[in-house]
């Protein structure tokens, strides 16, 4: 079904209302920080329950309910790096371990916000060819054979205290990838950590720790584009609903994922993103998936 234009951007979520959207915000939450592609799966979802496509501005904006998650999870991560790096900036302390961590956020962040602004009229607008279905397909499938490449090749040997410049840039770059649909932000930095052969559940912590600016970046730029183009209160009443709760179930995620990599390798998401991407190049190439 046809999603709804706002002076030119996708807002197809407003018509699908309270009960769709917090059903929504279960999947974007767990989906957005799993390494299997939220953007697949509100393509997906909605389309095999005839539902309209809630856009790619929702599945932005409610990035935040992630950010909340990750900073809940990783408070005391989230803390000491902060604290740690304002210190240091303080003392004029430049080879501070924490500070040079920080710094590297920073660098790896600048990849895809560069990427991000040069592609900002392409992923928002209605009609996006990025969002068809045969693209998060496609994605879905090559992604799932990167990471099981990682997952062969990896010695699984690395903490994220060892994290050096040259992880941050490498790790950066991938997660500009998050920028197609169906190739996942946590999906493409786990996948590039693992390739820098750290252990699963360190390379997913990294994951989630380098991904902090971008999510509230992302999330934040949606948040004031959805305010341009002059959404009613009605609508802004539906995206919070979406991202309290979406907040609830990223947390759950986040536990499940390291439960899930800790016990069985990263092998499950790799099974299940190709799977994934086949049911959509199937559906798209069939017509049952629109």
């Amino acid at each position: 079904m046809a999603g709804a234009c706002t002076e030119g951007i996708d807002t197809g979520f407003v018509a699908l209302g309270y009960a769709k959207v917090a059903f929504l915000g279960i999947v974007q939450g767990i989906t957005e920080l799993l390494p299997i592609s939220s953007t697949a799966h509100m393509r997906i979802v909605p389309a095999m329950l005839g539902w309209q496509d809630p856009g790619s501005a929702f599945s932005a904006s409610i990035q935040l309910a992630a950010l909340a998650a990750v900073v809940s999870y990783f408070w005391r991560d989230v803390k000491g790096l902060t604290l740690g790096t304002l210190g240091a900036v303080m003392r004029r302390d430049f080879n501070d371990r924490t500070f040079r961590f920080g710094l590297g956020i920073i660098i790896g962040t600048i990849p895809i916000g560069i990427a991000g602004l040069l592609l900002e009229k392409h992923l928002n607008a209605c009609g996006s060819p990025l969002r068809a279905l045969w693209v998060i397909g496609v994605a879905c499938i090559v992604m799932g054979a990167l990471l099981a490449l990682a997952e062969l090749l990896a010695r699984h040997e690395r903490h994220v205290g060892d994290a050096g410049m040259l992880d941050f840039i490498i790790v950066g770059i991938a997660q500009v990838g998050a920028l197609i649909p169906g190739v996942s932000r946590s999906g493409s930095t786990l996948t590039a950590a693992l390739f820098r052969d750290f252990e699963r559940e360190e390379a997913a912590r990294f994951s989630f720790l380098l991904g902090l600016p971008t999510i509230f970046l992302a999330g934040a730029k949606e948040l004031w584009t959805l305010y341009k183009a002059g959404i009613d209160g009605y609508a802004w009443s539906v995206l919070f609903v979406g991202v309290f709760i979406a907040s609830i179930s990223a947390f759950v995620a986040i536990w499940g994922l390291l439960r899930i990599l800790e016990r069985f390798s990263s092998w499950p998401f790799v099974i299940y993103r190709i799977v994934l991407g086949l049911i959509l190049l199937a559906g798209a190439g069939l017509g049952w998936l629109s």
